[in-house]
């Protein structure tokens, strides 16, 4: 199971949009595409579906078909994870459903913690949920990459969200508070993966699938920077040009003067995106990817050239990060079919 986290202990760095529109892409490209809301938000869940269709996945009472009902048993002694409910967005895309009350695991998932290193058996199943309810998922829908949504912060829902992940990418954005969040976010990543090797080798219960917690970096990505004339203002220039030696010394536990001066020339930069203000709106309202935005959504004139770049953007993206993450991508749209604008 390829599973790849989109992870910033800052928010507002349009990590949710930017899962939500990788998962289509994917699609697009001809992947079979598992995405994931393990933010208590579930802000992903909310793109994906309208209030009527969250009102019958969330019911008074019981949530059944989300990521907190397949969890519910174990959390409350009853049993183990139950059967995950798949919502299918489209024949290859699929999503488990976010849920508020998925902060209620908070506790459990911070008590069990250290309880594996006394190799009780509770303690891995709790640990390990996530990670089997997306492999069960995986499994049912064949997925060739599975896209995990976490929260902006350093709990233990996280924890267990960022051990279930093989990979790791970091959306930042081109100020002061995403290089303070880096600071914090590499020494706690490389912590987490140390302590969850020295438990995992402690699984005392035969036959758990339990995640590798291999959590490797595979890049950033700068977003929602402002531009002008196609190049970022110059209030921003300053912190753009800080983030390679930041992510390299504090990610990558690098020496920073081996990074490079700009972000353009970092190996490690997957992409810059310009925030399409204009067009999320439209995408909004039509539920559908901006990229996707045609004449009848009001792409016209200005939007629609956006639109085409918006693709032009995210396809680059998605092989880029696919490639990071050993992820086959065979399929590619025809070049005159890469910008459906008729309405």
């Amino acid at each position: 199971m390829n599973t790849i986290a989109f992870f910033n202990n800052k928010g507002g760095v349009g990590k949710t949009s930017l899962v939500y529109h990788l998962a289509w892409m994917y699609s697009d490209l001809g992947l079979s595409v598992l995405a994931v809301d393990l933010d208590p938000q579930a802000n992903l869940t909310s793109m994906f579906l309208d209030e009527g269709e969250l009102e019958k996945l969330w019911p008074d009472g019981r949530h059944h078909e989300t990521i907190y009902g397949a969890l519910q048993p174990l959390l409350e002694g009853t049993g183990d994870i139950s059967t995950p409910h798949i919502e299918d967005i489209k024949p290859s895309l699929g999503l488990l459903v976010g849920d508020l009350a998925l902060s209620a695991s908070e506790d459990e998932l911070n008590s069990q913690w250290p309880d594996c290193l006394d190799r009780k058996p509770r303690a891995f199943r709790v640990l390990s949920s996530f990670w089997r309810v997306m492999e069960q998922a995986c499994t049912v829908r064949k997925a060739d990459v599975v896209l995990v949504d976490v929260g902006p912060n350093l709990g233990s829902i996280n924890r267990a969200a960022l051990v279930a992940a093989r990979h790791v990418v970091i959306p930042l954005a081109s100020d002061l508070y995403s290089l303070q969040g880096l600071k914090n976010l590499g020494p706690t990543l490389r912590r987490w993966r140390e302590e969850w090797e020295e438990r995992r080798i402690r699984n005392p219960v035969p036959g758990l699938s339990i995640p590798p917690g291999t959590m490797t970096p595979s890049g950033y990505i700068v977003m929602q920077h402002a531009v002008r004339l196609d190049r970022p203002v110059k209030a921003y220039d300053r912190w753009m040009a800080r983030i390679p030696a930041v992510y390299r010394e504090a990610v990558l536990n690098e020496p920073s003067i081996s990074a490079p001066r700009k972000v353009k020339d970092d190996l490690q930069c997957l992409a810059t995106l310009k925030h399409y203000r204009s067009l999320m709106p439209l995408a909004q309202e039509a539920r559908k990817p901006m990229f996707f935005l045609k004449p009848a959504d009001g792409a016209i004139g200005g939007h629609a050239y956006a639109v085409q770049e918006c693709y032009k953007d995210f396809h680059a993206l998605a092989f880029e990060v696919a490639k990071r993450a050993n992820v086959s991508i065979t399929t590619q749209p025809e070049p005159a079919s890469l910008f459906p604008l008729s309405a």
